[in-house]
């Protein structure tokens, strides 16, 4: 049977038909170096990642995971910081093959402006150059230097959330687990933004969207394939390459969760926050409907990304006043 997918939001459709001419719904493994020329303009310089003098910007490398090479740090520290600040710990999106530390920070400098937070934005090895675990083993890393260097950076070591969004969703949803298992830092909240959580790909909004939106099932394919090769889909697949998988979702960092109604990765964000209640977990989950993959980015006045950001910050706010 057919499966009618929802409507998108009339207000983003327009956007999207507009987009949609420069950037088609479905990529494949061939498309990738060109997809990454292509993106090359999402990355911010540090004269816009300074907002005027607000930040001051540091890129600092720190050890890898261990036989691996060193990572880099993006730290955006506020200027008139006296430290102990909050601390956004930021893995981008880019379907686990595109991107780097600049990429589309934008909103998580925003909320650092808000809140008078540190962003320390994580620079990781991509897929299919550096298949699963190397992303998450970078997260990881970073994770663990900016825990122990935090007040050298201005940050409060007991105040780190970690973030991302779309793989840098996933990421941040498999690096919550890595740090538990391994007893870890313990970040006091988990941001996790239209994420990519599941390899199978088989979920009810992945077919309804097929050829829909942004990154349709096709594309997702396409990144699952990158990072495990001939495993993706099969039973051995670990959660912290694919968080879905993961069996125990207790124990975890507060959570926070959305997406769009009309998107890839609505279904498998639902089960998701879903099952962290189910474990005992703290989760706020939001399905704005009618929102494609990332259309708060591409539409940021439309009154959907409007509320959606609102309920970011709000969040952000009620979570770190505790």
């Amino acid at each position: 049977m057919t499966q009618v997918p929802p409507p998108f939001d009339p207000e983003l459709a327009a956007v999207l038909e507009a987009v949609g001419e420069a950037l088609p719904s479905s990529f494949t493994m061939a498309d990738i170096p060109e997809m990454r020329r292509s993106m090359d303009i999402l990355d911010l310089g540090d004269e816009e990642l300074s907002r005027g003098g607000a930040f001051e910007i540091e890129e600092r490398a720190v050890p890898g995971p261990q036989g691996a090479p060193d990572i880099s740090l993006l730290i955006c520290r506020p200027a008139a910081s006296t430290g102990g600040r909050p601390v956004i710990y930021h893995t981008h999106g880019g379907g686990m093959i595109l991107g780097n530390n600049r990429f589309a920070l934008a909103m998580a400098l925003d909320w650092a402006q808000e809140l008078n937070a540190v962003v320390v934005s994580v620079e990781y090895r991509l897929a299919p150059e550096h298949p699963h675990p190397a992303l998450v083993e970078d997260v990881y890393a970073g994770l663990t230097w900016t825990a122990e260097h935090a007040k050298e950076i201005g940050g409060d070591p007991e105040r780190i959330v970690i973030e991302g969004v779309s793989s840098g969703g996933g990421l941040t949803a498999a690096l919550a687990l890595l740090t538990r298992d391994r007893e870890g830092p313990r970040p006091i909240g988990q941001m996790l933004l239209c994420p990519m959580l599941d390899d199978r790909n088989d979920t009810p909004s992945a077919r309804q969207m097929a050829g829909l939106g942004i990154w349709d099932r096709t594309s997702n394919e396409t990144g699952w394939t990158a990072l495990l090769g001939d495993r993706r889909g099969s039973p051995d697949v670990p959660p912290y390459a694919a968080p879905a998988r993961a069996e125990d979702l207790s124990g975890l960092p507060s959570a926070f969760l959305d997406v769009g109604s009309a998107e890839t990765f609505r279904d498998e964000t639902v089960a998701y926050a879903s099952r962290i209640w189910q474990a005992g977990g703290v989760a706020e989950l939001h399905v704005w409907p009618g929102g494609f993959h990332g259309y708060e980015g591409f539409a940021p006045q439309a009154a959907l990304s409007q509320a959606t950001v609102a309920a970011r910050l709000a969040w952000l706010r009620r979570l770190l006043a505790e």
